[in-house]
């Protein structure tokens, strides 16, 4: 569930061909086709699947490559991939819109909604706050907890939360940037109490049924039995494998809210315009008001800008911070607000330039980042 630095990856690259072609119209630019091929023979990527979205139209939703690599089994917009950390997103949206419908409030303490919560610092455990959950500030070091999840987990949700009074603090409460998987965990335990659901059970029907988002899966544990499923690979020397290993394990479910949600380039195209549309789909309400969109797009952790390399400096950020399930950072003159998401053998990548309702998704099954400085 680790993620991208928005510099780091096959968007940066995208950003350059799409930003002016798509700025004051709705065309691809000629050879786009060619480059991501290009990029997945010269990076020894199998397979990728690509969005692009632009005022409310999928200008794009397609598939490169295969699914598994020594076969001929392509991959296309309904191929599924983990999507890791991007899944975030999904667990903040739900969340808005429990707020939206005044049953939560952001600032409201963790422990009204869970009594049970419990940090190892008294004082942070007493005034941690549902927005918190969001945004790797609550002095845990960094990926604290990961070890539960990975390999397969033997512990429930709720077990693994139980754990946290056990990890000690190592920076001061809202101070300091390291990013975490665990809290949420018990952000999705917030929807489920606040909403009188499981948070699998709320995606699904509260954000992915209205959405017709027809083949995401809100359990990672039903991925064994779904179809036109993308393998994952990974590095091994100067050799890229299946990982059959990874896709044969029982991961369980206890880690959705974080990183579970598994979905298509068709799909994610839909997330986009949504989110691009301040919640509404075809210009109707569908999942929250314009208000939420601000809320979520809001940095709330200022983070550090990282120098980029030369050759990158053109698309050097001038700010860059977390907000509710999302990045924020510039590309010149635009805002762009996404997210990255890596598990075993998949990356991920999401950015929207809300100035030019313009989004991109990029979903791939190689755990190598290589291609994505393309």
């Amino acid at each position: 569930m680790l993620t991208m630095k928005p510099t780091c990856n096959f968007l940066c690259i995208a950003y350059l061909l799409l930003v002016p072609a798509l700025g004051f119209g709705q065309q691809l630019p000629p050879g786009l086709d060619k480059h991501i091929e290009q990029v997945l023979r010269t990076f020894n990527v199998p397979g990728v699947g690509v969005s692009i979205v632009q005022n409310g139209k999928v200008l794009l939703a397609k598939g490169y490559g295969v699914k598994k690599m020594g076969t001929t089994d392509k991959v296309d917009e309904n191929t599924l991939f983990l999507i890791a950390s991007n899944t975030k997103a999904f667990t903040a949206t739900a969340l808005a819109m429990l707020v939206e419908e005044g049953k939560i409030k952001w600032e409201e303490k963790v422990i009204d909604h869970l009594p049970w919560f419990r940090m190892s610092d008294d004082y942070v455990t007493l005034h941690m706050t549902i927005r918190d959950l969001l945004v790797h500030h609550s002095g845990l070091p960094a990926y604290a907890g990961d070890a539960m999840l990975f390999p397969p987990s033997v512990y429930s949700r709720k077990e693994i939360l139980a754990k946290l009074r056990g990890i000690p603090l190592v920076h001061d409460f809202r101070t300091t940037y390291a990013y975490d998987n665990i809290l949420y965990l018990a952000a999705g335990e917030v929807v489920g109490k606040a909403s009188g659901m499981s948070w699998e059970d709320f995606v699904q029907y509260r954000i992915l049924d209205k959405l017709g988002m027809q083949r995401t899966l809100s359990r990672f544990s039903k991925i064994k039995s779904a179809t036109n499923v993308s393998a994952s690979h990974a590095r091994s020397g100067n050799d890229i494998k299946v990982a059959e290993h990874f896709m044969d394990q029982n991961i369980g479910d206890a880690g959705n809210p974080a990183g579970g949600i598994v979905s298509t380039a068709a799909d994610m195209a839909r997330w986009l315009i949504m989110h691009l549309d301040s919640g509404r789909i075809n210009g109707k309400p569908a999942l929250f008001k314009p208000s939420a969109t601000a809320e979520l797009w809001k940095i709330v952790r200022p983070m550090p800008v990282t120098k980029s390399p030369d050759y990158l400096q053109p698309l050097q950020s001038n700010f860059f911070g977390y907000a509710l399930g999302f990045r924020t950072y510039n590309y010149k003159q635009y805002q762009v607000v996404g997210h990255g998401g890596a598990l075993k053998g998949f990356v991920s990548q999401i950015a929207m330039i809300p100035d030019l309702k313009l989004g991109i998704s990029v979903l791939t099954n190689q755990s190598s980042s290589a291609a994505y400085w393309a």
